[in-house]
């Protein structure tokens, strides 16, 4: 929430999704929960049941929970579906009301972060890993009066999958174009996180498919960037040496 808050345009709300009876902190101004009941999803750690399964469910759940949080916000202009372990850059709400016409926007560019690390790890294809990665503009989504006129799969495909919706809205010729800049810090190697991913220096440079192929291995470090105070202030929103 704090990286939420640190937008330099104030032209924003923010809207937390949780179960009924879930434990909230106390909430920031220009944000608001919504509660719902839906029932737990049993294979939300990965490893239980078969990838597909594993990610048919997690769809499903997210979906659902995405399309409540909607509901509660239909007068909105853009929406952005933010995962609760990551971060976003400060400078996202002033360049889409520089563009309030625009279809919206894929974050192609954006960080990897360790968890407490000291390092960034720039991925020019982070609309493909990380799902605080898209940024559309509300009309485009068609959304239901009610939640029961949604059909589960249009759940799955326009909610519960970032990387789904992009096709389906340039096939309706309503293409989303690249976000140009580093929209996102993806979060890893943290207690967290249910897609269980591994660290920076296991996935790039410890990966024996990367130690095997040494260019890569330096294209990978060419990437690395020192979490430095500019990166603290534009996606953290604070500026001790390791943000929380």
């Amino acid at each position: 929430m704090t990286s939420i808050s640190n937008q330099t345009n104030g032209d924003w709300r923010g809207i937390i999704v949780a179960n009924e009876g879930a434990d909230l902190p106390d909430l920031p101004e220009k944000f608001s929960a919504v509660r719902v009941t839906f029932p737990p999803n049993d294979l939300h750690e990965l490893g239980k049941g078969s990838k597909e399964d594993f990610l048919d469910a997690f769809r499903a759940d997210k979906g659902r929970r995405v399309l409540s949080g909607m509901l509660n916000a239909t007068d909105s202009r853009f929406f952005m579906i933010v995962d609760d372990d990551d971060f976003v850059s400060s400078r996202i709400v002033q360049h889409v009301s520089d563009h309030r016409d625009a279809n919206g926007w894929t974050i192609d560019h954006g960080y990897i972060w360790d968890d407490g690390g000291n390092f960034l790890f720039g991925h020019d294809d982070f609309s493909h890993l990380c799902g605080t990665s898209l940024i559309i503009r509300a009309d485009l989504y068609e959304l239901p009066e009610r939640f029961e006129d949604a059909s589960l799969d249009w759940i799955k495909s326009m909610l519960g999958s970032h990387v789904r919706i992009a096709n389906i809205l340039a096939q309706r010729g309503a293409p989303l174009t690249k976000l140009p800049f580093r929209g996102a810090v993806y979060r890893v190697a943290h207690g967290g996180s249910h897609s269980q991913a591994p660290s920076l220096l296991r996935q790039y440079f410890l990966n024996r498919g990367v130690l095997t192929k040494p260019r890569r291995w330096l294209r990978n470090l060419r990437k690395l960037r020192v979490l430095g105070e500019s990166h603290r202030r534009e996606f953290f929103g604070k500026t001790r040496s390791n943000p929380a």
